[in-house]
């Protein structure tokens, strides 16, 4: 019954999550572009996300988020893949391979830092059980991180094996929980309450009608502005006043899109998710582990074992506006992630407010953003 208990609890959590709004809900818009059905990244064909979200008794504050880029054998069909390192104050698996052969063989997990070596084991396991990968005797498991230690007990190292396998199993499309849930669940960004943010553009179809969605797990400081709004000093939030708003921290970023791009352009692509950071007020500090995975789903450029591999890919000039469709969502999933979180309390006291929305709204107003 206990147990039945805490699920119920998590499942309550998850559904507040969902129904919290979001930015847009307010009339603020960040960019030109157009976003997607869902204004997420499942509005790219055949992306799904799933979750676990682990909050138990005062201590635990931690999670896991799956991303999945394709519907098929992700090892028998990779998906062209770059890795961009803003700030490499990180624990990232799979950086080496992806960076020599250009490609992701496995689902991505995004989880604490202390997790990562049971995520990458879990994601072995996950793909060795596969139909078809009977013979299958080398994994690059790829797994990103954010140090969730403030809120959460990390030290506990509480996920495991089958909290990872739940999240790949539960992935779905559509909507995407955010804020409190999976990989999100204990982090912290600009002294606030952080965790997974969303959003999507659809390019019009004279610039080729691609979606360009991001997904991130947000865990860093800086100085807060929304749209271009000095929010952080309009509201007294400036970093290095108290250890929660110290710039430190991490931020996972993951750009999938179904324009066809190679390896070299999907890194140029990651490095303008930087860029949608820095519109933010995020500064890559020090102690900050700042990654960006960037994938291309086009479904006639999936990596094969065939001996020959062929594709056909944009020429460097088409890629310009998959550039500011990549600035602008990374941008509005880091701040939709604001917008979802709601304040958390840990052990010892700790406490993580969310971000004021009210009094944010009214800055807005000020400054002439909200439609």
């Amino acid at each position: 019954m206990r147990k039945l208990h805490f699920f119920l609890i998590l499942a309550l959590i998850s559904t507040s999550v969902c129904a919290q709004k979001r930015l847009r809900d307010y009339g603020i818009t960040i960019g030109i572009a157009p976003v997607g059905k869902n204004n997420s990244i499942t509005d790219v064909e055949g992306v799904k996300v799933g979750h676990t979200t682990l909050i138990v008794g005062d201590s635990i504050r931690t999670g896991v988020t799956a991303i999945i880029p394709h519907a098929g054998n992700i090892f028998k069909e990779k998906v062209p893949a770059a890795i961009y390192i803003g700030n490499g104050f990180g624990k990232l698996a799979g950086y080496s391979q992806v960076k020599e052969l250009g490609n992701i063989e496995t689902p991505v997990i995004l989880t604490n830092t202390l997790s990562v070596p049971v995520a990458s084991d879990a994601l072995i396991t996950y793909t060795l059980g596969l139909p078809g990968n009977e013979q299958v005797g080398s994994v690059n498991s790829v797994v990103g991180e954010t140090n969730d230690g403030y809120l959460n007990d990390i030290r506990g190292r509480h996920v495991k094996t089958q909290h990872v396998l739940d999240a790949i199993r539960n992935a779905s499309n559509g909507p995407v929980a955010e804020g409190n849930v999976g990989a999100g669940t204990g982090t912290v960004c600009f002294g606030k309450k952080g965790g997974i943010g969303t959003s999507s553009r659809v390019l019009p179809k004279s610039l080729g009608g691609y979606t360009i969605g991001v997904l991130v797990q947000t865990n860093f400081g800086g100085v807060l502005e929304i749209a271009g709004v000095p929010v952080a000093q309009e509201l007294d939030m400036l970093p290095f006043k108290n250890p929660a708003k110290k710039p430190d921290g991490s931020c996972m970023m993951v750009v999938i899109t179904d324009a066809p791009l190679d390896a070299r352009n999907l890194e140029r692509v990651a490095k303008r998710a930087m860029m949608g950071l820095a519109k933010t007020g995020g500064i890559a500090a020090n102690g900050s582990g700042d990654y960006v995975i960037a994938m291309s789903v086009a479904k006639n450029n999936l990596v094969t074992e065939s001996t020959m591999y062929k594709s056909e890919v944009l020429s460097n000039d088409a890629v310009t506006p998959i550039f500011l469709a990549t600035i602008e969502a990374t941008e509005e999933a880091i701040i939709n992630s604001l917008f979802a979180a709601q304040t958390m309390t840990a052990k010892g006291g700790k406490k993580i407010e969310a971000l004021p929305i009210p009094k944010v709204i009214e800055i807005m107003k000020k400054y002439n953003r909200v439609k």
